[in-house]
């Protein structure tokens, strides 16, 4: 995997991020969702490369090879808000001041909470298989209870930790084949390390807190994404069948927008790697600007 690229890990306040890196060129970043690690863009990342693009793959905190702090009561160290800190910084240890960010799912929840906390550093963001927090707890219904109940289920103190621990491979299931055998392998490894699990979690239990706070003190106070986004999302996945056209959410918190669906699963890095690269690299080169 990653064949051209290097890794360094870096050290960001109460963080240690692991990060790979490669190509030559304006600098993209790719943020992984739960419960992957940077490994799931290895298809897309040479793509993106081979296009004339710095393309930059952390693992979020806590997740595979980056560390957090411990687990504190009100999960701030996990809060999207940490975690976009920790990007802005790893990129500035990179060279980079300013940049284009993809994010998907969890990822993507960081790269929002990046482009409104940091919006002289992003240029674009692409937000892939998501909606900000608020706006789906704004819409819980029996069928986002029923088919997204890890939500709630993740944010109970204690009990996952125990359930999932007890047998993660079980837990975290996997295709080789279609991950590619060392993305496989090295995500496999992540999901059985307790760390890895516990901060996963905590992921999730800031989500419904913290983060939340965060988002609805952003719409009080009626601040929204200032550049560029590209919304994306799985045509095999169960976000436009909750909600209809994800586009239309995302309006509200963005100017400029616009978006379409990919055929794919939700884990369309892996599943969609080509259609999906295409799409950014037209995105971050300017395709489908407005006037």
């Amino acid at each position: 995997m990653f064949e051209d690229f290097q890794s360094r890990r870096v050290q960001v306040d109460e963080a240690s991020i692991f990060v790979r890196y490669g190509g030559d060129g304006p600098p993209v970043v790719l943020l992984h969702g739960h419960p992957r690690t940077s490994a799931t863009w290895h298809r897309v990342a040479p793509l993106l490369a081979r296009r004339g693009f710095t393309v930059v793959c952390p693992d979020l905190r806590g997740y595979g090879r980056s560390t957090g702090p411990a687990p504190t009561a009100d999960h701030a160290g996990y809060s999207k808000r940490a975690v976009a800190g920790d990007v802005v910084s790893v990129m500035r240890s990179l060279g980079h001041a300013r940049f284009a960010l993809a994010g998907h799912d969890r990822g993507g929840s960081a790269a929002l909470r990046l482009a409104l906390d940091h919006p002289d550093a992003v240029s674009r963001v692409a937000l892939i298989d998501c909606l900000p927090l608020t706006e789906h707890l704004s819409r819980i219904t029996t069928e986002f209870a029923t088919q997204w109940w890890h939500w709630f289920f993740f944010a109970q103190p204690d009990i996952p930790e125990r359930v999932i621990n007890a047998d993660p491979d079980s837990w975290y299931r996997g295709d080789p084949q279609s991950m590619g055998q060392e993305n496989h392998d090295e995500w496999r490894a992540a999901m059985r390390n307790p760390d890895v699990v516990r901060a996963m979690l905590e992921d999730y239990r800031a989500g419904l807190t913290v983060d939340r706070r965060h988002e609805e003190d952003d719409r009080a106070a009626g601040v929204r994404i200032r550049c560029p986004a590209l919304i994306l999302w799985s045509l095999r996945d169960d976000l436009e069948d909750l909600y209809g056209d994800p586009v239309k959410i995302w309006r509200q918190w963005a100017p400029d927008v616009r978006g379409h669906g990919i055929d794919s699963g939700h884990h369309v890095a892996e599943e969609a790697p080509e259609e999906l690269a295409s799409s950014l690299a037209g995105f971050f080169t300017g395709w489908g600007s407005s006037p």
